[in-house]
């Protein structure tokens, strides 16, 4: 499949992938939702106003007009995927209805170096899980050993907390470095200042579609019809904060200061030719748990960190999505097993991505072993811990034969914390 829009080989935006987003346009004008094709953004809003969603579900006027996804999520699959038909047709090298109107095609692509990508969506609740059976190992080897690294609960359930929604913000926004409470070793009082244990998460998340009724569990096999698509996150910590205030109940202010995401959401469909099985589960999870289909996918995944004094960043971690131990939609399933409503446009995020090897590990908690093994940087530089002025990019992608269906990125700067 080919577009009349030209779009590089090695682009994360084909007409395979075709990612919603929000945006607007540097010119002027309201936020609009769009999709990513190559190099540009076809804006939807104008494609809807055109009537060429006719037959599609869109039955709502001016869906595409709005400043969040929310609205089209809940629509369900069964629309997604007719809009994402009607999409991949209109843009298809053969077809003239877009190709050959040139002044709809004036009106509705633009460069994406000519707008302002905005979060996707209005994120009522974020949900992060502890779903990759390497990073739980490592942290808890970290902290109670080998022969206790994973809690007795951890191979029979998803872990995960509640988020804080109201910090998650998109990709290029700088983060602050935060401050709080930490007991350094060896004291018997706490202190209070900026962090010192700065750190990256390298997830990624799914945005829910329809939701369910409150009181009414998602079954497994229903689970993945609630995923509208995916996106990168970075789940910044701080790791020293955490350390001090997690027990009994768990993360609170180490991660309510900052999560960023990707600008485009990647949709389901599009990565269903990258379809993989996941990590063998021993013991046989609980019923309510189990799937025997592939439920994992093929994503490439790549952290790179520039310092202040780098002229260029350097990849510190390569790992891939199918490391994950618990699936999109065992994560689902337990979510909802009590009745807790999903509602469209929630986040919810895998936790940090670890392989088996040093250089898949998604965290620099991992990498740097807690601060006895620092990163050798190009230019002589170390880290063991994120420094003020460090950009954290984290990207990733599926290759196909002749194309990819790319995440594009998720980036961040880290500045000083506040007097």
């Amino acid at each position: 499949m080919k577009s009349f829009i030209q779009v590089d080989r090695d682009s994360h935006f084909p007409i395979q992938n075709l990612p919603y987003g929000v945006f607007r346009p540097h010119s002027g004008g309201k936020p609009r939702i769009g999709v990513a094709i190559g190099e540009y953004v076809l804006d939807l809003s104008e494609i809807e106003r055109a009537g060429l969603f006719a037959n599609t579900g869109i039955d709502e006027d001016r869906i595409f007009a709005q400043p969040s996804l929310n609205a089209f999520m809940a629509l369900g699959r069964n629309t997604w995927k007719k809009v994402r038909n009607q999409l991949q047709f209109l843009l298809s090298e053969d077809e003239p209805t877009l190709r050959d109107n040139e002044f709809l095609r004036n009106k509705a692509i633009i460069s994406q170096k000519d707008a302002e990508l905005l979060l996707p969506a209005e994120i009522g609740d974020y949900t992060d899980f502890y779903a990759s059976k390497e990073h739980a190992t490592n942290v808890g080897t970290m902290f109670r050993g080998k022969e206790n690294a994973l809690m007795p609960n951890w191979i029979h359930l998803p872990i995960g907390y509640h988020g804080r929604a109201s910090s998650v913000v998109i990709s290029g926004t700088d983060v602050r470095r935060p401050r709080g409470q930490m007991k350094p070793a060896g004291e018997e009082t706490p202190i209070f200042g900026p962090c010192k244990q700065l750190d990256m998460e390298l997830e990624m998340g799914w945005f829910i579609g329809p939701g369910n009724e409150q009181g009414k569990p998602v079954a497994i096999a229903d689970a993945e019809d609630q995923i509208f698509g995916l996106v990168l996150v970075n789940d910044w910590s701080a790791r020293d904060i955490q350390a001090w205030e997690y027990q009994p109940l768990g993360p609170f202010l180490a991660k309510s200061f900052a999560t960023s995401v990707s600008p485009w959401v990647v949709p389901l469909e599009a990565l269903e030719p990258f379809r993989v099985k996941g990590p063998n589960q021993d013991p046989t999870p609980l019923p309510y748990l189990q799937k025997n289909d592939a439920s994992s996918f093929n994503i490439h995944l790549e952290v790179y960190l520039k310092s202040q004094e780098m002229a260029e960043p350097q990849k510190i971690v390569t790992t891939n999505f199918s490391y994950l131990y618990w699936s999109m939609a065992q994560q689902i399933s337990h979510h909802t097993i009590t009745g807790c409503n999903l509602r469209p446009g929630d986040l919810l995020a895998s936790g940090t991505i670890s392989g088996p090897e040093k250089e898949q590990r998604g965290s620099l908690l991992e990498l740097s072993w807690r601060g006895t093994e620092p990163i050798e940087m190009n230019n002589g530089e170390q880290r063991v811990w994120l420094e003020d002025g460090d950009l954290l990019t984290m990207t990733g992608w599926c290759q196909g034969d002749g194309y990819r269906i790319g995440f594009g990125e998720v980036a961040g700067r880290i500045l000083p914390a506040l007097d």
